[in-house]
């Protein structure tokens, strides 16, 4: 007769053996993701490129020449070698692949189906191209050696330098010995596990804050990404290596000396320009309190204005050509810190490469002579999203209560 032990035992064994042979019949891989090549976008890239120009452009966000020199930057860093067991996914999927993703801001679950492969495999990919973008482009346009979470992009690197960037602003904007506009913009991700307030805005969404130097072409100069939301833009500039290094007395960055301006006989320094949130000092310019305006004082914040609104068109450009910035980005934030300054490192290789078409007129604030400005492009699509999403979270459709 047999015991209820030995029962156990032998149900015990039975299931062990079940489940080791259930591991051996599982697939390593979905037999659709393996057809990859019979259903992947590039079909669609190449065809694009031979015949729609205009429509290759839209579904990358560049032309062809720019995409092929790019990839063939980043190529030594992101190419594999084929196995006996499968195919590699080739360097130029795997670059189309990321701009597609900065393009749309698809979730991966949804990407997989335009790829063909699983989402597992898209955020290594996604990660090690941002990667690439990000050390490549860096090396062509250089800067002071930096640490922590700040990356210099186009940073001049001498006082001819510095002067340029300044003269670029008063030809531009009237606004003498400026070197650059400083804002900060919330990127707003999906709640960090565990995370509990830590990224949490005053917005009442959670995110990380790109702070930013802009010249007056709407390039990135240097960027900090990586703070958590709750802080002020003030609290956020402090705390980034760049400012740090804008403060330092052995001027490190080369900042010229202050000079006289037209018509005057004192020296001004070279600042820095930005909005009321952040702290004024002698090298960094903000609006007087507008309780209390002169003339003299309103004609300095209009100028200030003008100077400054280019590193909002920069965000809003970013964020136009790169609608990952439209919704939370659902990765963690070291992932979607990689993923910011790789969109951040191309915002500046399109400008510098391919600018008659990344930035188009309508796309940008345009002042008109009578000192009237024309909203971009990319603030009323920002002023769209914000009323549809208004509609989805009060359950409203074209008056339709849902």
């Amino acid at each position: 007769m047999v015991s209820n032990a030995d029962k156990a035992f032998l149900a015990i064994t039975l299931a062990v053996s079940i489940t080791e042979k259930e591991k051996r019949k599982r697939r390593w891989c979905k037999e659709w993701y393996k057809m990859r090549y019979r259903f992947t976008h590039e079909h669609l890239q190449r065809t694009l490129q031979a015949t729609e120009p205009d429509d290759y452009k839209n579904f990358l966000r560049m032309d062809n020449d720019y995409f092929e020199t790019l990839l063939e930057l980043i190529r030594p860093n992101i190419e594999k070698q084929d196995t006996n067991m499968r195919q590699a996914i080739p360097a130029s999927q795997r670059l189309s692949i990321t701009l597609r993703y900065l393009v749309t801001g698809m979730d991966l679950e949804d990407l997989k189906f335009m790829c063909a492969v699983a989402p597992r495999t898209l955020d290594l990919i996604i990660q090690e191209t941002c990667e690439a973008i990000i050390q490549k482009l860096k090396r062509i346009y250089p800067g002071p050696a930096v640490m922590c979470f700040c990356f210099s992009l186009i940073v001049p690197r001498t006082i001819e330098d510095w002067k340029k960037v300044a003269k670029d602003f008063e030809r531009r904007w009237n606004f003498p010995n400026c070197i650059g506009a400083v804002d900060g913009k919330h990127i707003e991700i999906e709640k960090p596990s565990n995370s509990g307030s830590y990224y949490f805005n005053y917005k009442k969404t959670f995110s990380i804050v790109l702070m930013a130097i802009v010249n007056a072409n709407y390039q990135f100069m240097m960027v900090d990404v990586g703070a958590n939301g709750r802080m002020s833009d003030g609290g956020t500039l402090k705390n980034t290596k760049f400012w740090q290094l804008f403060s330092e007395s052995e001027n490190k960055l080369n900042i010229p000396e202050p000079c006289e301006l037209l018509e005057s006989d004192k020296k001004f320094p070279f600042v820095l320009v930005g909005d009321e949130a952040f702290q004024l000092t002698p090298n960094f310019m903000k609006p007087y309190n507008k309780a209390v305006l002169t003339d003299e004082r309103r004609i300095f914040n209009y100028r200030l204005s003008r100077a400054r609104r280019v590193v909002e068109n920069a965000f809003g450009i970013l964020s136009w050509r790169f609608k990952i910035f439209i919704k939370d980005i659902g990765l963690h934030p070291d992932k979607t810190r990689k993923v910011v300054l790789a969109a951040c490192h191309l915002h500046n290789y399109l400008c510098e490469k391919n600018k008659n078409k990344y930035i188009q007129p309508g796309d940008i604030d345009i002042e008109e002579p009578n000192t009237t400005v024309t909203k971009g492009a990319w603030r009323q699509g920002r002023q769209l999203l914000t009323w549809l999403t208004w509609l989805w979270d009060t359950n409203i459709y074209f008056g339709i209560s849902v």
